[in-house]
């Protein structure tokens, strides 16, 4: 595969527009489109970009064989009642379209299998549909809860998947202080 084909795919698998793209890298819109349409080759710092946010490697962007993909564990993320994030600098192979991964710690998720100490995996993503699960900010802190969001009520609700804890509900200005990290695509546990 061509690198021009490569970047397309890339590029329509994440969701972005060349113009989103192009922002991410630091690139003009231009220079992503004669990329894709093959009349442009980037240059070193261009290919470590595309890299570097594809989570893949050079070679693979230029056609070659895709080496195995290795995620991040950017730490702890709360079952239960939310915890502050933090980095951690732990590398973890699997799920191809995640981002990154995430340590689940609690057991307020166990209802959709989701159970202390595994991890989680995440694909970056400012919104997702009602009633998928998702790495959410609140503050500084971060919980993993199925979300319903209703806009004509302003509105949000992080639902456990466990009986034993409460929606945590938030309304109006309080929404100012939220916002989704990504959508958990997929888990790792250690219990199987």
């Amino acid at each position: 595969m061509t690198f021009a084909k490569r970047l397309r795919q890339l590029r329509t698998e994440q969701g972005l527009s060349q113009s989103a793209l192009a922002e991410k890298v630091g690139l003009s819109k231009s220079s992503i489109n004669m990329y894709e349409r093959g009349e442009r080759e980037p240059g070193f710092a261009a290919l470590t970009a595309f890299a570097e946010l594809f989570s893949t490697d050079i070679d693979s962007l230029l056609g070659g064989t895709p080496k195995p993909k290795t995620l991040k564990v950017l730490g702890e993320i709360a079952c239960g009642e939310p915890i502050f994030t933090h980095q951690e600098e732990s590398i973890f192979g699997g799920a191809e379209q995640a981002d990154f991964c995430l340590r689940a710690k609690g057991d307020s998720m166990i209802g959709a299998r989701i159970a202390d100490g595994d991890l989680v995996f995440i694909r970056r993503q400012p919104t997702v549909e009602n009633g998928e699960i998702a790495a959410v900010i609140i503050d500084d802190t971060a919980t993993l809860k199925r979300v319903y969001y209703y806009p004509e009520e302003q509105k949000l609700s992080l639902n456990a998947e466990n009986p034993r804890y409460a929606p945590l509900i938030y309304v109006g200005e309080e929404l100012d202080h939220i916002r989704i990290l990504g959508k958990a695509i997929g888990f790792c546990s250690d219990q199987l």
